[in-house]
């Protein structure tokens, strides 16, 4: 028989016959985290990449208490909220220029599957057959089907391959190999006419925190443009100052013709996403031909507490203050990393932003390897909210970390590689 659990809850991306008891979580104040038993764990993940300025930030809070006092939900089809709409302009406002309209949803995943709906729409409705979808190597974009199918087959879907569709896969632009991926992503487009490309720019997040340089990420849209394939950026993590700029695409100069963004939409505080596009994407779907709608939705599209935290975010961007809060952490987190770059114990360690990674050198590697659970546990015990995948370590705090706690976090990743090499054959 089974142990009795505590909780009748199942929990995301746990295995319960390892971990049966979760840190209950009471309170949440800036970069910290407040537990039942009264210890107060640092938020160095920003709570799976979502809060962006602080955990409880008063102005969010205060949003979403004028709002709940004023409507809390309205269906969406047929009907709109002043919420919305300020959040809608205001996202094109900050967005990159030449995306016009803005689709609603509640998460990551759904955002990427309005994204390929979009894309697959709007050629149907233009009379073309361009059907596949090209991706690229390590990439993890959700866990609907649709999300799923798009991202690398790993351990993460593999219970799931009977439902997800093929796509053509490109290679990651690993440094000195950059030219591979882009001629395999020409050939891609010239051969297959494929529907869309969708690529996480930057960084690919849960694939293993892997970067790459912002001219690839220009070429990789130039080629898509000289074939004529949509060019989805899936900016769900790498948006909202991520990168070091409030989108990643800005960096090279891009716009994406369909752009997905959720997590920090909403400054971590409600389940919020957008999927912006072009006009002429809305446009092959405008008809009085009912059957051409664009038919997804959610009960809870544009959920109007939502939409006025999201407001309320975005208020807080248009302060230049907090770009330059952004540009503060990256210089940190550059100063706390460097050291780890001739630690022989790391790999790889890289920065792009405000976000660092390094791989701790095992003889396993990979999400599965057996270090990452030992290491996360380690962590907790020094009231620390890291998530390691598998070995390798990444930072991301919210923007109102300081060097004191990058000190903290970084301390401890060089004291975990000591309490963890007995364990974990350490190869050079």
């Amino acid at each position: 028989m089974m142990p009795k659990k505590n909780s009748p809850i199942w929990h995301p991306f746990t295995q319960h016959a390892l971990q049966d008891e979760m840190t209950r979580v009471v309170r949440g104040d800036g970069a910290y985290l407040s537990t039942s038993d009264g210890r107060r764990i640092l938020d160095a993940i920003s709570s799976w990449w979502v809060v962006t300025h602080g955990h409880c930030h008063p102005r969010i809070v205060n949003a979403i208490q004028d709002q709940a006092a004023k409507l809390n939900q309205i269906i969406f089809a047929g009907y709109t909220h002043d919420p919305a709409e300020e959040v809608a302009a205001l996202v094109l406002e900050l967005a990159p220029p030449g995306l016009d309209h803005v689709f609603f949803s509640d998460s990551g995943s759904t955002s990427v599957e309005v994204a390929l709906k979009m894309a697959l729409g709007y050629w149907r409705h233009l009379g073309k057959q361009r059907t596949r979808i090209v991706v690229m190597q390590h990439s993890y974009h959700g866990d609907t089907i649709g999300a799923m199918s798009v991202g690398a087959r790993s351990v993460f879907n593999a219970p799931y391959g009977p439902l997800l569709f093929d796509v053509i896969s490109v290679p990651f632009p690993a440094s000195g190999r950059e030219q591979i991926t882009l001629d395999a992503l020409e050939t891609a487009c010239q051969k297959d006419s494929p529907a869309a490309f969708i690529v996480e720019p930057l960084i690919l997040g849960a694939g293993g925190m892997l970067m790459y340089p912002a001219w690839v990420l220009k070429e990789m849209k130039r080629i898509c443009e000289a074939s004529g394939v949509l060019f989805i950026a899936d900016e769900v993590m790498t948006g909202w100052g991520r990168t070091g700029t409030l989108f990643a695409c800005q960096q090279a100069n891009v716009t994406p013709d369909i752009a997905c963004y959720s997590k920090g939409l909403t400054g971590g505080a409600l389940p919020l996403a957008v999927t912006l596009c072009r006009s002429d994407i809305f446009d092959a779907h405008y008809s009085k031909d009912r059957a051409r709608t664009f038919f997804h939705s959610s009960s809870y599209t544009a959920n109007p507490i939502a939409c006025a935290a999201a407001k309320a975010n975005l208020e807080i961007w248009q302060d230049q203050q907090s770009h330059q809060r952004v540009a503060s952490v990256a210089r940190m987190q550059e100063r706390a990393i460097e050291p780890f770059r001739t630690d022989p114990r790391f790999a790889n360690v890289r920065r792009t932003g405000t976000v660092t990674a390094l791989d701790l050198r095992t003889s396993e590697a990979g999400y599965l390897a057996k270090i990452g659970p030992e290491l996360q546990a380690f962590f907790i015990e020094r009231n620390l909210l890291l998530r390691p995948l598998g070995n390798t370590i990444y930072v991301m705090p919210p923007y109102c970390v300081t060097a004191s706690d990058l000190d903290e976090i970084y301390g401890a990743i060089r004291d975990a590689a000591d309490a963890t090499a007995w364990r974990r054959n350490y190869v050079t």
